[in-house]
């Protein structure tokens, strides 16, 4: 068992070396911790993302008894406690698990610590883009996932803070000689899909929510980023003080006179997928179709009454 659990270790470590370094763990662990006593200001907004991910369950026959919560920030534990789901949670941030309900675990979402086939239901709310080795992580939770275990999860995708960048890539432009890194890559509904079916999740589905969130100045769009944790934590970000006109000039992008609000929408994919089990339905392969679609698609209508 020994042997087993280091050759996992060594094989774990090979690949997150070979994984390029996009976001700096340590800003981001940071940038959770100093959001723990400002979530109060964005918990409507994390409500709902919350609600949307988790009435997928509402309309599943399958019951739960043990779920892993990665970085719910408190609210996904208290959601499934009041559905009677035991759950552990787990946050890279000490002051954000201390939120949760239950049993907390502060580890590193790259490093579960967590025993194979532990849980069977596994959710992460808005919790796992600013991980470096996304392939790692999902392989991870299948890992911990029962047979016919559920992954449940939610991630900003693509155009989710558009208008952000492009305000501030020409505010950058237009006061110093170039544009800085400051706005997370976020990726797309395809690159999930792509994840799921990299990670061997059975039967995976990738749905799409958007919620449509307005600002009415740059000043409470960043304080709401700030509440979240989710300022920018790129290692390769500027480690010297922003252009003083950079943010007025970003401001004035945004902000136009002949409108009291400027639209920022949050667009989410919604991940699911199960862990390989004999019993799940498997699609039939090419040839074992018992009716032909030629057929049924010519078929003549059938005489009315």
């Amino acid at each position: 068992m020994a042997d087993s659990l280091a050759k996992s270790m060594d094989t774990r470590t090979s690949a997150f070396m070979d994984t390029p370094v996009i976001f700096d763990r340590k800003a981001v662990r940071r940038h959770r911790d100093r959001a723990a006593h400002m979530q109060d200001t964005v918990q409507p907004v994390l409500s709902i993302a919350t609600d949307l991910l988790l009435d997928r369950l509402d309309d599943m026959i399958r019951t739960f008894s043990t779920a892993l919560d990665i970085g719910g920030r408190g609210i996904t534990s208290q959601r499934l406690a009041a559905r009677g789901i035991c759950t552990i949670s787990t946050d890279l941030s000490p002051r954000l698990v201390a939120r949760s309900t239950g049993l907390r675990v502060c580890a590193d979402e790259e490093w579960l610590p967590f025993a194979p086939q532990s849980f069977d239901l596994v959710v992460a709310n808005l919790s796992l883009h600013w991980v470096n080795d996304l392939p790692g992580v999902f392989s991870q939770i299948r890992h911990v996932l029962r047979p016919d275990g559920l992954f449940l999860a939610s991630m900003p995708i693509l155009p989710t803070l558009r208008p952000l960048r492009t305000a501030l890539e020409a505010a950058e432009l237009a006061v110093s000689d170039g544009v800085s890194p400051r706005i997370s890559p976020f990726p797309t509904q395809q690159s999930c899909a792509q994840l799921m079916q990299r990670a061997g999740f059975a039967l995976p589905v990738i749905d799409t929510e958007q919620l449509d969130l307005r600002y009415r100045s740059l000043a409470a769009l960043m304080a709401d980023l700030r509440a979240a944790g989710e300022t920018n934590a790129l290692v390769q970000r500027m480690q010297t003080p922003a252009p003083c006109l950079l943010f007025p000039a970003t401001a004035a992008e945004l902000e136009k006179p002949e409108a009291d609000s400027f639209a920022m929408p949050l667009h989410m994919a919604v991940l699911s997928g199960w862990a390989p089990a004999p019993t799940q339905p498997v699609p039939l392969q090419p040839g074992q179709f018992q009716h032909s679609l030629h057929d049924a698609l010519n078929q003549p209508p059938e005489p009315s009454t």
